[in-house]
């Protein structure tokens, strides 16, 4: 993907008719006087009411406008994978289309951004929502998120970011991972920065998520520790489990043998068969061990992707070297 744009704002929209031109107008007031080249990607995500309709109106008289219209709804993560991919953008800035994210805190991000980090995370610190159905859970949820991604923000929840493309073709996006976006770069070793952000009331239209988040985030959320944790070593953690099991099944049977020879009944005692489950389980376990090693290997390999990330190299003059050396 060629990067001759300085920025990419990625929007991802669901049934966000009445916001979408209002929205179009406030980035472009905030990013034309920047004086950079950017673009707007709109993805609509198989919205129901007339987002596609009214994209394709502004995408024939504002320039910069670049529409992407998904056969279906596929999701918020779905939706912003397809931004990605259709940006050309050496930075891309993420928000919301229902109005709530301010795009005059975009320049904020960018300044931070040119400290030297590579992502830039929201904060809503006066967040907009209601307290008992939205406040409370995000605020629990970003407490045990940060405690068990070792990445501390206060606000995971927030759309509005900002990333250097390498930061984004290093990562593959399934399921539910927008959320995590942090985490995931952080696993890739980016260096992350949080700025307090604005955050205003929905005008237009209802929220599209349900308490049914809450399940998805924690599913989302053991899969993301296990990556951060054991991504290129699963043997690790599969292999350990299943040698406690086969330990404590082999030391189970062990001792039911020496009650048998001494002469106890053990063919109907449930021992006997905790024993054996245990055992076999292990095996088991190993074996998904094995397995997940081989499917690591080829994930790096047939992709031709390292286990690592280099920041920067840095050498001597090499013109210099060559006359000492002579």
């Amino acid at each position: 993907m060629a990067t001759d744009l300085a920025l990419s704002v990625v929007v991802p929209l669901f049934n966000e008719e009445d916001s979408l031109e209002p929205l179009v107008e406030q980035l472009l007031s905030v990013l034309r006087p920047l004086g950079l080249g950017f673009e707007l990607v709109m993805v609509d995500d198989g919205s129901r009411d007339g987002t596609p309709a009214k994209l394709a109106q502004l995408s024939e008289r504002v320039d910069e406008l670049v529409a992407v219209l998904l056969r279906r709804n596929y999701g918020q993560t779905a939706a912003m994978a397809a931004g990605f991919d259709a940006s050309c953008g050496r930075v891309i800035v993420t928000l919301d289309g229902d109005l709530q994210n301010d795009p005059a805190d975009i320049p904020q991000l960018l300044g931070k951004l040119n400290e030297g980090y590579d992502l830039v995370s929201g904060w809503r610190h006066q967040r907009q929502d209601a307290a008992l159905s939205r406040l409370l859970p995000s605020k629990l949820a970003n407490r045990l998120i940060a405690r068990v991604t070792g990445v501390q923000l206060h606000d995971y929840g927030c759309s509005l970011k900002a990333y250097r493309r390498e930061v984004i073709d290093d990562m593959n996006l399934y399921g539910e991972l927008h959320r995590f976006l942090p985490a995931l770069a952080f696993i890739e070793g980016a260096r992350i920065a949080e700025v307090r952000v604005r955050h205003h009331r929905r005008r237009f239209g209802r929220s599209h998520y349900g308490i049914d988040r809450t399940i998805r985030v924690l599913m989302d959320l053991l899969t993301v520790w296990f990556m951060k944790r054991f991504l290129t070593r699963p043997m690790h953690v599969f292999g350990l489990a299943g040698l406690g099991a086969i330990g404590v099944g082999g030391i189970t049977v062990l001792w039911l043998v020496v009650e048998k020879l001494l002469g106890a009944e053990i063919g109907g005692r449930p021992l006997l068969l905790m024993g054996l489950m245990s055992f076999l389980s292990g095996i088991q376990l190993l074996c998904f061990g094995l397995l997940a090693e081989l499917q690591m290997r080829t994930y790096h390999e047939s992709q031709n992707r390292p286990i690592y990330r280099v920041r920067t190299t840095l050498r001597a003059n090499a013109a210099a070297l060559r006359g000492k050396r002579g």
